[in-house]
């Protein structure tokens, strides 16, 4: 067989290095030579007469032109320099991005910014136990002793606030591998107590307590989508080698609770490597490294371990890595010697007829890059010098702060209404934050009018489910500094949600894209609000604008000022971002353009910044209000939200060259397609009030026809070209038919269905419009001119109520049927939206 394109995809592929640790001076007290064993003490001194040592000294004196051994290697170091062999090292390794471990602390090692120089991409990964420890090495504010409460409180308010790639746990080293998710309180505070009374520095070495440890993490894991590194089989003299068996892990792989946490299994497990490849083979959450393994055993060993790895384990689940350490040499041998020994394997594989040539070149993508990128959601383009942003942390979160005394638990009904249940502080962290709150199936059904349930939802005040707090989305409330706020999902029961959970119907839907597209979609909303004033006339309140300007006047901001920068510093502490913010053309309206981010924390952030300016509008003494048509001889406002596809952390939603159409991809035309064609049942969930249909008429820039444009704002749908994309691309469309009344999760899940269905048919875009559509008004169909005509839409579709749910659905259409009953016979009723939305 010819192994020529093989060899040549081997030597070519950049590495993504997903297990590694830092890099030390020169001058520092780690010796060199324990860059090449796991060996210390006496036990060091036979290392130079293993095969792996002689091996690997050898490559290392190749590549520097050095005398061929240890001290003259060590003298070529020397004479060197630091930054002259890093950049030798890395250059030949070709090595794209390192996540780093750095709760190994050696002498004068540098730190993660220092990594940068070497490689294009660096980011964190957080060993939990050393966390831990330092934790426990620190004094309280107060002086007091620690216990199991303030220690949980600290430990997890760091967890979130770190940027970081994934979770790394050495249980194996300190305990062992057979982790007890279910530890008692009472076990873990006496584990913290045996802890304690050995005094500082802090070692953990209590099973107990390393179970608390590692079981909090895992949440923690959970809610931000992170990855567990666990390491598994041989180590340094630490490690009991019969308790570093990944089968012990068997436990925590069947907890329920825990089964969407994804885990790997460092070192390729050796000498467990075939436990290791069975358990990915029957574990989804469970994927494999090999670094350590490979290059630290002699050829043979590297070849049999890896090639035990892949006798059962899915090639997708099975990724590269140095765990380079210390000396820049240790990275280069783990590249150098992963390159042979994959391509031995991948060799031997197509020999014995198990994969042909090419599938042989795409598991080498898979391995030595690919399956990390999508696994850590390496969201960075490799290859060019970049800062990475880590998927893990969206917005800034608390830990729960002495001085503060209510926590606010606030979720999104079906009718868009944001509502909340405040509890004492003291509740929450006793409680409230694992057990969640009651609450009335009802709450699910009401409208924007009454607060009960709408007929026909099939929800009453009959059953109850809990409200579950995301600890990921708790924060300090900016404007009032003793309390907090954080988002809830709603569940049958803990662990269990509910089909009726506007959170869970988007990660639901989500989900779907993920799984079979391999896609995520982004979105960016522009939010459009009225600022008005009360006035009183004839002894009656009544709300009127702040100002009579026009469309982004500067005498609008600058009356306003002194409000935006008081929301501009709140959302900046919530770590929201504002691309740009302006007054708009109505009697006192503004718009504010929010940061792009994967949809699930679009929603959120949404939610959050309603929040922050309806507040601070209300501590400026005005009224800030979200709802279409706030005057119907004015212009409306509406919630435009920017979408785009994101696989494996680049925009595929815009063409990879301008010879497309459009500038579209060919997934992206098909998934705007699916929206389009979806959009009048669409609008049951964007634009969900009768009012809602007062603001999409033609000429205001809303969107009243079934079309898309390039950059034509009277079309619903237009594709954008933002500076810095390259002409002819398009980056990401706007879906101008979205509102201030639309609960978030269920408008963003609405199109991510309807992008769904274009990608599994296949769907093409029509010719764009490149005219005021209007014009077109005999040609071109006209969206619903009325709620009852977009809820018919939704009665006929059977494509959104297979994917967001149909008891879900039921109890949109039910409430949407309420509103057109009710506005149709109370005709100023929707005057008080504005204290609704």
């Amino acid at each position: 067989m010819d192994f020529t394109e093989l060899r040549k995809a081997i030597e070519e592929v950049e590495l993504v290095d997903g297990h590694a640790h830092n890099i030390v001076a020169l001058d520092s007290t780690f010796p060199f030579i324990r860059g090449f064993s796991e060996a210390e003490g006496d036990a060091l001194s036979y290392a130079p007469h293993s095969f792996s040592f002689k091996r690997n000294l050898r490559h290392i004196a190749e590549l520097y032109g050095s005398e061929l051994s240890l001290h003259g290697v060590e003298e070529y170091r020397k004479l060197s320099g630091l930054q002259s062999i890093s950049s030798t090292c890395f250059e030949a390794a070709r090595i794209s991005a390192i996540l780093i471990d750095d709760g190994i602390e050696f002498d004068k090692m540098h730190d993660i910014e220092w990594h940068k120089s070497v490689a294009p991409v660096v980011g964190r990964i957080l060993r939990i136990e050393r966390l831990a420890e330092k934790i426990l090495d620190e004094e309280l504010p107060d002086g007091g002793a620690w216990t199991l409460d303030t220690f949980t409180e600290t430990y997890l308010g760091k967890l979130k606030s770190y940027p970081i790639f994934g979770l790394k746990s050495i249980a194996a080293y300190r305990s062992g591998l057979e982790i007890n998710t279910n530890v008692t309180r009472k076990d873990a505070e006496e584990g913290l107590s045996e802890i304690l009374s050995v005094g500082k520095p802090t070692r953990i070495r209590n099973k107990s307590f390393i179970d608390y440890v590692f079981t909090r993490a895992l949440e923690v894991a959970l809610c931000f989508d992170l990855p567990m590194q666990i390491h598994t089989g041989f180590g340094d003299k630490d490690l009991d080698m019969r308790l570093s068996n990944p089968l012990h892990l068997r436990t925590l792989l069947e907890d329920k609770r825990f089964s969407k946490c994804r885990i790997v299994l460092l070192h390729a497990s050796y000498p467990f490597s075939k436990e290791a490849s069975y358990l990915a083979s029957v574990y989804p959450q469970v994927y494999l490294d090999f670094g350590l393994a490979v290059p630290k055993l002699s050829v043979h060993g590297m070849i049999s371990s890896v090639k035990e790895l892949l006798e059962l384990a899915p090639i997708k689940k099975v990724m590269f890595s140095t765990d380079g350490y210390a000396f820049p040499e240790t990275f280069y041998l783990g590249a150098k010697q992963a390159r042979e020994v994959v391509f031995s394997v991948l060799c031997d594989a197509c020999i014995d007829g198990d994969l042909s040539i090419p599938e042989a070149i795409e598991a080498t993508k898979d391995i030595f890059a690919q399956n990390a990128i999508q696994f850590y959601k390496i969201n960075s383009s490799l290859g060019s010098k970049n800062t990475v942003t880590p998927y893990s942390v969206k917005m800034k979160t608390s830990a729960s702060h002495s001085d503060v005394s209510l926590v606010r638990i606030i979720w999104v009904d079906g009718s868009g209404q944001h509502r909340c249940r405040v509890v004492p502080a003291k509740r929450f962290n006793n409680g409230t934050k694992k057990n969640g709150l009651g609450l009335t199936f009802a709450c699910m059904g009401m409208t924007s009018f009454a607060d009960c349930p709408a007929d026909e939802t099939n929800l009453t005040g009959v059953g109850e489910i809990r409200l579950i707090p995301d600890l990921s989305t708790k924060c300090r409330i900016p404007w009032k500094r003793q309390e907090e706020m954080v988002l809830a999902d709603m569940h049958v029961k803990p662990g269990e949600a509910w089909e009726y959970c506007p959170r869970e119907a988007l990660r639901r839907v989500s989900k779907i894209l993920k799984d079979e597209f391999n896609l995520e979609m982004n979105a960016g909303f522009e939010n459009e609000f009225f600022l008005l004033k009360s006035v009183l006339r004839e002894g009656k309140e009544e709300w009127l604008p702040i100002d009579l300007t026009p469309y982004c006047s500067t005498s609008a901001f600058d009356a306003a000022s002194p409000l935006f920068h008081e929301v501009i510093a709140a959302l900046d502490s919530l770590n929201i971002t504002v691309e740009q913010l302006h007054a708009e053309s109505g009697k006192g309206q503004f718009e504010m353009a929010m940061g792009y981010i994967a949809c699930t924390y679009a929603a959120d952030n949404l939610v959050f910044t309603r929040e922050v300016i309806r507040a601070v509008a209300r501590k400026h003494g005005f009224l800030a209000t979200f709802m279409p048509k706030y005057a119907l001889d004015d212009v409306g406002s509406g919630s435009h939200v920017h979408v785009s596809l994101y696989q494996n952390g680049d925009n595929v939603f815009k063409a990879s060259d301008g010879t497309s159409r459009y500038g579209i991809s060919t997934v992206g035309e098909e998934f705007m397609a699916g929206v389009l064609h979806h959009l009048p049942e669409i609008l049951a969930f964007t634009a969900p009030v009768p009012n809602s249909y007062d603001r999409i008429v033609p000429n205001t820039w809303s969107g009243a026809y079934q079309c898309w444009g390039k950059e034509n704002r009277e079309a619903p749908l237009r594709t954008a070209c933002p500076p810095g994309i390259p002409d002819g691309l398009v980056s990401n469309f706007e879906i101008k038919s979205f509102d201030g009344c639309a609960n978030p999760y269920l408008g963003l899940a609405a199109i991510v269905a309807a992008g769904i269905d274009g990608l599994r048919r296949h769907l093409s875009l029509p010719e764009p419009v490149d005219t005021n559509p209007h014009i077109l008004a005999d040609k071109l169909h006209r969206l619903p001119k009325s709620l009852s005509e977009s809820l018919e839409a939704l009665q006929k579709d059977s494509v959104l109520t297979d994917l967001i749910g149909e008891k879900l659905l039921v109890a949109i259409k039910g409430i949407r049927k309420a509103e057109i009953d009710y506005y149709s016979n109370n005709t100023d009723a929707y005057k008080q939206l504005i204290h609704r939305y």
